[in-house]
């Protein structure tokens, strides 16, 4: 479906035009229960541990393709992995919640791969819309962050010093507000034609898309209670670091294992739909309600 109509000028900044070309979709998310459920806190630590486990895919693929194309001036002038890039940090979150052995623990949903792949396709053959994706994801997850920190460290109690929540934490950006207004500019000033510009905002509301479909994916294996081989309920929630390891930034061992055995004891609600709403929450509420505080 064409946007231009959408637009009596397409002649106002990119940033702008992806604001109003998503804002359907925007409006719709914010409009469901989870979002406002989130707000109360009521998150199970598993349904996390999945959502992670999908944003660590998703990103995966994401820095993948704009590493590809720093150099290539349709993206070069908005690439600043320093300041914005998210893997380093899920692999931090899910080697806390899952272990060593997370990469062989953590699903990937089907319509997670339908993410990645696409991201891989537009990556490689059409990098001009790269932009639509990266400002969907880094922009959102900017604004939003710190609030979901808080909230997320509050209702599944995790350790004060941040560890499970390296996902939220803009090491590399000392101003949000500053380096949004940075990101803006740099994204307006790309040079391109009505219909590359008409494209890219179509990206756009597919990246929203895509990431709906992994939220319903995730309802679903939450809703069955299982997934293929993989147990709702696995063997250990949450694998504390081995004694040997440096426990300098985090509480002593035996401390976080008595709050790792409280943790999956009290911190999951009763109702799975219940769960299921509020888990989302922290993925929803990144590319929704964040990028409208933009």
């Amino acid at each position: 479906t064409s946007v231009l109509p959408l637009f009596p000028s397409m002649s106002k900044d990119l940033s702008e035009l992806m604001k109003e070309a998503t804002k359907e979709v925007h409006e719709q998310a914010e409009n469901t229960p989870f979002m406002k459920n989130f707000q109360k806190g009521q998150v199970s630590l598993h349904e996390f541990k999945l959502v992670t486990a999908s944003l660590y895919f998703i990103y995966s693929a994401l820095e993948e393709e704009t590493e590809r194309n720093k150099d290539n001036p349709v993206y070069a002038p908005v690439h600043f992995p320093a300041e914005l890039h998210r893997k380093a940090a899920l692999e931090k979150d899910l080697e806390y919640f899952y272990g060593s052995n997370w990469r062989e623990e953590i699903p990937c949903l089907e319509a997670t791969q339908k993410y990645v792949e696409r991201l891989h396709y537009v990556g490689k053959n059409h990098p001009e819309l790269l932009v639509a994706h990266a400002y969907t994801r880094y922009l959102g997850d900017l604004s939003g962050g710190q609030v979901l920190k808080k909230i997320a460290q509050k209702a599944l109690q995790l350790p004060s010093t941040g560890e499970g929540l390296a996902f939220f934490t803009f090491d590399g950006v000392s101003n949000a507000t500053k380096f949004k207004q940075l990101y803006r500019s740099r994204m307006n000033a790309l040079e391109m034609d009505l219909a590359t510009k008409k494209r890219v905002l179509e990206e756009a509301k597919k990246a929203f898309l895509l990431n709906i479909q992994v939220f319903e994916a995730l309802q679903e294996l939450v809703s069955k209670g299982q997934e293929n081989g993989y147990p709702m309920q696995p063997k250990a929630e949450l694998r504390t670091r081995s004694v040997n390891k440096s426990h300098e930034h985090g509480p002593a061992p035996g401390k976080e294992s008595e709050r790792t055995n409280r943790r999956h004891t009290d911190m999951m609600p009763t109702s799975p739909l219940v769960r299921w709403i509020l888990a989302i929450g922290f993925l929803a509420t990144t590319v929704a309600v964040a990028l409208f505080a933009m």
